[in-house]
């Protein structure tokens, strides 16, 4: 027996792995590098096309702990992306190119994962899992519209500039992590009031990308927005967003700035970063002109430019159970965000549940409904409830997981309650794997 699984990104590459571990022989389908989708640059498997960075590391944090869940259900990507590591506080950020490539090697190397490159442009009969993403393809959104009987649901994604770190002026940059926290993993180009206020008119009059016609009525997901949009709410909503200044002290001045712009190392050769929080749409000159524009990157090489595209979701309420198994074939899994969880820690935890799912269901086991009180259990039957009537992307958070009772004068200490949510959580996995 073989099992589909459409797609070679973050979760449908841990969907195949999972099922090739459990001894299923698995045609993994990718359409790159013979069908780009306009974000990808290679035809490696698990491209991280936006941000390096899977979020935050503990579980003091609700991704956090998503990823330690991941870790004691037997996840394979987690264990390389560790493996793929760099600096980044109390962040996981990975030396994207590193990690791409170390999934493909594992996947080329697997004797029961056939590799087929060529694009799908129709849900394929038998036992698959669809991980096509957010960038699927014109011809299998169809086929995917025709399946579930309704029409996608659409958001914008952006992507930040990535430069050369030899080309920063380390006179005005310096390195920290807000509040200490960790090593001093970024690097922070510091702005005074006058400063910032040029940065900023720059912003609001850049010009900007032109939308596609098919692309004008999609939205903007919330927790990536562009950095010209943000501008756009107010000229002191970056100060208290991507730019906030306060923790960011240069020792050399122990000035705390009236905003700073923080850079990510984004290779393991400590020689790219990629700017946090500078998702964007503008032209690549306007562009230039803005990073230019920032103390300490005057004479910046940018490396990749930002970009903008739009994602592609179904409308998981109407269509998917809990397990991730469509409601309408039970031989059909949905994974990834395609299915609306944002994030790609979110992304390789449901090719995970997916590929668990899958060979449960062709061994003839139950399927595995993780209750509310584990993050991942909370993101799929947030996805999965058809009581939604408006179906948004999600991220991980504490706000969809079960309630946890706290003593009255513990209420407000939001440390105790993540740390006492994650022990729970923790507690019933170690029971049932």
């Amino acid at each position: 027996m073989e099992i589909n699984v459409v797609g070679a990104g973050l979760a449908g590459s841990e969907a195949a792995l999972q099922l090739s571990k459990r001894g299923l022989r698995v045609n993994l389908y990718e359409m790159r590098p013979e069908k780009s989708t306009g974000a990808h640059k290679t035809g490696k498997f698990a491209e991280f096309v936006c941000s390096n960075s899977l979020g935050a590391s503990d579980c003091s944090n609700a991704s956090g702990l998503l990823k330690k869940e991941m870790e004691l259900l037997g996840g394979e990507l987690i264990k390389i992306a560790r493996a793929c590591s760099v600096p980044a506080g109390n962040a996981l950020a990975i030396d994207r190119e590193l990690f791409s490539q170390t999934v493909t090697e594992r996947i080329e190397n697997d004797e029961n994962i056939n590799i087929i490159k060529e694009e799908v442009s129709d849900i394929p009969e038998g036992f698959t899992i669809m991980a096509s993403g957010p960038l699927t393809s014109e011809a299998l959104a169809n086929s995917i519209k025709e399946f579930t009987q309704s029409e996608h649901l659409h958001f914008f994604d952006a992507i930040a500039p990535i430069v050369e770190k030899d080309s920063i002026d380390f006179e005005k940059a310096f390195w920290a992590s807000r509040y200490d926290k960790g090593e001093a993993s970024y690097i922070n180009c510091p702005m005074n009031k006058e400063e910032y206020e040029t940065f900023y008119n720059i912003l609001i009059n850049a010009p900007k990308i032109e939308l596609k016609e098919f692309e004008k009525n999609a939205k903007f997901f919330e927790s990536c927005l562009p950095i010209e949009v943000l501008a756009s709410r107010g000229v002191d909503t970056l100060r208290f967003g991507p730019m906030k200044p306060v923790g960011l002290v240069d020792k050399r001045t122990g000035i705390e700035n009236y905003a700073v712009v923080q850079l990510r190392q984004d290779n393991s050769a400590k020689t790219l970063f990629n700017l946090v929080g500078f998702q964007t749409n503008l032209k690549w000159g306007a562009q230039k002109e803005l990073l230019q524009s920032i103390p300490g990157l005057e004479n910046v090489n940018i490396v990749r430019y930002g970009v903008m595209h739009r994602n592609t979701f179904i409308n998981s309420p109407k269509i998917l159970n809990a397990s991730l198994q469509t409601r309408k074939r039970e031989n059909l899994f949905f994974a990834g965000q395609l299915t609306g969880t944002e994030g790609y820690t979110e992304s390789i935890a449901t090719g995970l549940l997916a590929g668990i799912n899958m060979a449960r269901l062709v061994n003839g086991e139950d399927l595995i409904v993780l209750p509310k009180t584990t993050m991942l259990g909370a993101l799929t039957q947030y996805i999965s409830d058809e009581n939604h009537t408006k179906f948004q992307p999600i991220n991980s958070n504490w706000g969809i997981v079960e309630h946890i009772e706290l003593p009255k004068k513990e209420r407000k200490n939001k440390k105790l309650k993540a740390e006492m949510i994650s022990n729970r959580s923790i507690e019933y996995l170690l029971q049932i794997c």
